[in-house]
């Protein structure tokens, strides 16, 4: 798996590749949860670059928009893979996250 911050103003977008598994996961809440406690406040997590994302991927999506949310900001993942956005889906996170299509979009739905 790869990790790559770049920040868009006020937004951290965090860029994922490979598989987001049980061997992963802490890597990338250990990322996140980074960019949290450093003082960003609003993510988006560029998914474009994962091809398989486990319960214990959408572990570390859930306790850091609990995280961020708890400090007034937000998680916003962007440019799923359709296999990826059918696992998002059916284990209900579309209806937790806001899901967008793309990062640009997903930056841009942050207020100013």
């Amino acid at each position: 798996m790869r990790i790559v911050v770049e920040k868009r103003g006020r937004v951290a977008v965090v860029s994922v590749e490979g598989s987001v598994d049980g061997t992963t996961a802490g890597e990338l809440t250990a990322a996140l949860h980074g960019q949290v406690s450093g003082g960003a406040r609003d993510l988006v997590i560029d998914i474009a670059g994962v091809d398989y994302m486990s319960s214990a991927g959408l572990r570390a999506l859930l306790e850091t928009v609990k995280e961020a949310r708890k400090q007034g900001g937000d998680l916003r993942p962007a440019a799923a893979r359709p296999e990826v956005l059918r696992v998002l889906d059916l284990s209900g996170f579309t209806s937790i996250l806001q899901v967008f299509p793309d990062v640009d979009s997903a930056v841009a739905s942050f207020p100013a």
